[in-house]
């Protein structure tokens, strides 16, 4: 499933830290917005780490899921379309 993360962080070093951590999660598609294909258990243990690493009284993360239909009603102008990761890599 697609989740998208969007966050508001004030911080610079908090910002930049949580950042340089969901790019290994996904692909960021704005300065402060990522796409993430995750399933359920991913999502619950992202969500846990994402908690540790901000403070809720300064800062916003949102997480909004999407399902299929909902990708598939996405539209994109400029930047790449919406697309999951590859299932299989050939090393």
């Amino acid at each position: 499933m697609l989740v998208l993360i969007t966050y508001d962080i004030p911080d610079n070093r908090r910002r930049t830290k949580l950042a340089t951590f969901l790019e290994g999660y996904g692909r960021r598609v704005q300065r402060s917005v990522f796409e993430c294909f995750l399933d359920q258990t991913e999502m619950q243990d992202l969500y846990q780490r994402i908690q540790r690493r901000v403070k809720a009284e300064e800062d916003s993360v949102r997480f909004y899921w999407l399902t299929p239909q909902s990708v598939a009603k996405s539209l994109v102008i400029g930047g790449e379309p919406i697309t999951p990761p590859p299932s299989v890599y050939i090393v």
